[in-house]
């Protein structure tokens, strides 16, 4: 083993845990006041329960296989993480001991229905929350992210690309989000032209700074080594956020006459999710026109979803997420080179055309079951208990409805305490 190897996997295991708080700040900042502590809660919420579903079985489906397999999920040799331990597994990282492939691995499977959240924010009932949540990490995320990364998964074997999750993570949890907005309906009041009702702009910005920061653990971190791959694909993440946060904010300008912080955010987070596919398999210059073009296309998709669809996905996860991890996947086919990794495929640029076959397939698989699955599993949960709160309680708010607990307690001075004004004679 490589201490170096091992010290990065360390950092990048808790930059991607940081990712978690990060898209609660970002999702509490950008719902009002009333339900902040609700929309940040069902996503620190994934931490625990997710985190406990890992170690059950979770990994163990994920990561289990072999070649001859059909590919569809693993099976429990490495249930309650038997047999996971300091030795490395070559298959997972040669240098690093396999526990902590495990654990990095368990911060992408912890994040995913996270996301989802802001898309049934001030509407979920977070009892049913709990179960979809966990019946969603089981029934979607596992074996998605069998199929792309696990011995066998078919995807994988096909000759799909996805580095470190736009089909995994980001096509899951945004075509989910659509559905879950659907199914759920849209919030009272909801109002499509209203496009920025945030609480708090900077709570929005914190969380997008947080995510950003995590984000190179993600993307750099799927290297599994402190190698020049690793640095590659941090530099492939900065720049395509970057580019996609500026295209974003001079389209914000141009078509409403002012650039939003928060359009920014959304921007940057948009260009995030595309590179995360692509970010180990191609140069600087197409992580460019991947921040570009990911950012005219979802600015577009989220006044679609919501001004022309009047679909209320709350915080545009749908179009950053489904829509930028679609985009990531199909433009990775097409800019991808071996001289960056030769464990990959060369893309369309450079004259192949099977990684475009295999990865168009792939994201077409993956919609196509994640949209059946998240709305089986919608459906039957809400047979066996209401997921939807009442109108009383989302007037209310989900803070006090759901958990009884304030954002913020503004105490004010009992009246005795406060000095009686001077009367006019004693002026």
């Amino acid at each position: 083993m490589v201490g170096a190897d091992i010290a990065w996997m360390l950092v990048a295991v808790a930059l991607v845990l940081l990712m978690t708080p990060g898209v609660a700040f970002f999702y509490g900042g950008m719902v009002p006041a009333k339900s902040v502590v609700s929309t940040k809660f069902q996503s620190f919420a994934c931490i625990g329960v997710v985190g406990l579903l890992w170690a059950v079985c979770g990994y163990s489906l994920v990561f289990t296989g072999s070649e001859t397999d059909y590919g569809f999920i693993g099976g429990f040799e490495h249930a309650f993480l038997k047999g996971v331990g300091i030795e490395p597994n070559p298959a997972y990282g040669s240098t690093i001991p396999h526990v902590l492939f495990m654990l990095f691995q368990c911060t992408f499977a912890i994040i995913t229905p996270a996301l989802i959240t802001g898309a049934v924010a001030e509407r979920v009932r977070f009892k049913a929350w709990i179960v979809i949540m966990a019946a969603w990490s089981l029934m979607v995320y596992v074996p998605v992210a069998h199929w792309v990364w696990g011995p066998g998964g078919w995807i994988f074997k096909m000759g799909g690309l996805d580095f470190a999750g736009g089909l995994v993570v980001h096509m899951t949890s945004g075509y989910a989000a659509l559905i879950a907005a659907l199914m759920l309906g849209n919030r009272t009041g909801f109002k499509p032209e209203e496009t920025n009702n945030s609480f708090s702009v900077l709570l929005v910005m914190l969380g997008g700074t947080m995510l950003w920061f995590g984000w190179f653990g993600f993307n750099a971190g799927s290297a599994l080594a402190a190698n020049g791959l690793a640095g590659q694909a941090a530099a492939t993440t900065f720049f395509a956020a970057a580019t996609a946060m500026s295209v974003w904010m001079m389209m914000d300008w141009i078509l409403s006459g002012k650039p939003s912080a928060v359009g920014a955010m959304v921007g940057a987070v948009a260009g995030l999710v595309a590179i995360t596919p692509a970010a180990g398999f191609v140069t600087v210059q197409p992580a460019l026109c991947i921040g570009a073009i990911t950012a005219v296309v979802c600015n577009y998709a989220c006044k679609l979803i919501k001004q022309k669809l009047k679909t209320d996905d709350t915080v545009d996860v749908f179009a950053c997420h489904g829509v930028g991890g679609t985009v990531g996947t199909i433009l990775t086919a097409v800019f991808a080179t071996k001289t960056i990794n030769p464990a990959g495929a060369d893309g369309l640029l450079y004259g192949g055309t099977a990684l475009l076959q295999a990865n168009v397939i792939g994201a077409l698989a993956v919609i196509s079951y994640t949209i059946a699955m998240t709305a089986f599993i919608f459906w039957i949960v809400g047979k066996i208990m209401p997921v939807r709160v009442s109108k009383q309680d989302e007037d209310t708010g989900l803070d006090m409805t759901q958990h009884g607990e304030r954002a913020f307690v503004v105490k004010r001075p009992p009246l005795s305490s406060v000095p009686s004004p001077k009367k006019a004679g004693n002026a």
